[in-house]
């Protein structure tokens, strides 16, 4: 797992605004917002849903992209996945 540094410092190919969208919409718009950015490339998804803190990493998981972790920000979470296939 990524330091908050280190995500803080990311290069993002693509930022997915889920913010106010209920389960499972973060999670849908993940799943199309990782098919957008290039294979190597880092996708973040803001969202304000809690269950998406076990949901997206879960979900990485399964598809075999690269979880990095989650920055906590006034009312959301910042989510990071590395496109790996």
């Amino acid at each position: 797992m990524m330091t908050n540094a280190d995500l803080t410092n990311l290069a993002i190919a693509k930022v997915v605004d889920a913010r106010g969208n209920p389960c499972p919409g973060p999670l849908l718009e993940a799943k199309k917002g990782i098919g957008e950015v290039e294979i190597g490339e880092v996708l973040e998804i803001k969202s304000s849903d809690p269950r998406s803190r076990s949901d997206i990493p879960a979900w990485a998981r399964k598809a075999g992209q690269e979880y990095l972790g989650l920055l906590e920000v006034e009312e959301h979470d910042r989510l990071f996945i590395t496109r790996k296939k």
